[in-house]
C-alpha cells in the first residue's frame, strides 16, 4: 500500500517533492516595485488635474459674478459697490476665499490690478480670485498675484495671471 503512495505522488509530482504554491521574494517585490512606479507616476497627474479643475470652476464662478454685475448695471445704470447688492457676497472660490470685487470708481488708483506695464487691466471693475495662496497684490508682476484668476480687458480675458 506503502508503495502505490509513494507511486502516485511520484507521477503526480515528477521528482516525489511537494510543490507549494507561492510567489518567491523576488516576485513580491517586482510587484511592489511596479505598483510603487505607477502611485509614482499617477499622484502628481491626479494632483495636476486637481488644480486644473479648481482654476475652471473660479473661471466659471467669475463669469457667473460677471453676468450679474451687467445685469445691476443695466437695471441701475451703476456697478455696485460690493457683491452683496447682487447676492454674491457669500461665494468663496474653490481654495475658501472670497471673491475680490473693486469698482474702479471711488477705489484708490493704487488697489486696482495691473498688468506688466503698471497700467489697470480694466475699466469698470476688477474681479478676481486670489488663487491657491489666498494673496494677492495689485500688479501682476508680484510673485503672490502670479497664481491669481483674473477679470482682465473689461472682461476680454478671465484665467490665470501667469497666462495673461
Amino acid at each position: 500500500m506503502r508503495f502505490l503512495f509513494k507511486l502516485k505522488r511520484q507521477t503526480a509530482l515528477g521528482n516525489g517533492y511537494i510543490k507549494k504554491g507561492g510567489f518567491t521574494l523576488i516576485e513580491l517585490m517586482i510587484v511592489v516595485a511596479i505598483i510603487g512606479t505607477l502611485a509614482a507616476i499617477a499622484t502628481p497627474m491626479y494632483l495636476n488635474i486637481k488644480d486644473k479643475v479648481r482654476v475652471t470652476i473660479a473661471i466659471s464662478d467669475i463669469k457667473t459674478i460677471e453676468k450679474s454685475l451687467l445685469v445691476y448695471y443695466f437695471d441701475f445704470d451703476k456697478f455696485p459697490s460690493n457683491l452683496a447688492a447682487v447676492g454674491m457676497d457669500n461665494l468663496t472660490d474653490p481654495w475658501g476665499n472670497p471673491y475680490q470685487y473693486l469698482p474702479v470708481e471711488g477705489t484708490p488708483k493704487g488697489k486696482l490690478r495691473k498688468d506688466h506695464f503698471m497700467v489697470p487691466v480694466n475699466s469698470d471693475y476688477d474681479l478676481y480670485s486670489m488663487g491657491p495662496d489666498g494673496k494677492s497684490v495689485a500688479p501682476f508682476t508680484a510673485k503672490s498675484s502670479r497664481d491669481d484668476i483674473v477679470r482682465a480687458n473689461d472682461g476680454g480675458f478671465v484665467g490665470l495671471v501667469s497666462n495673461y
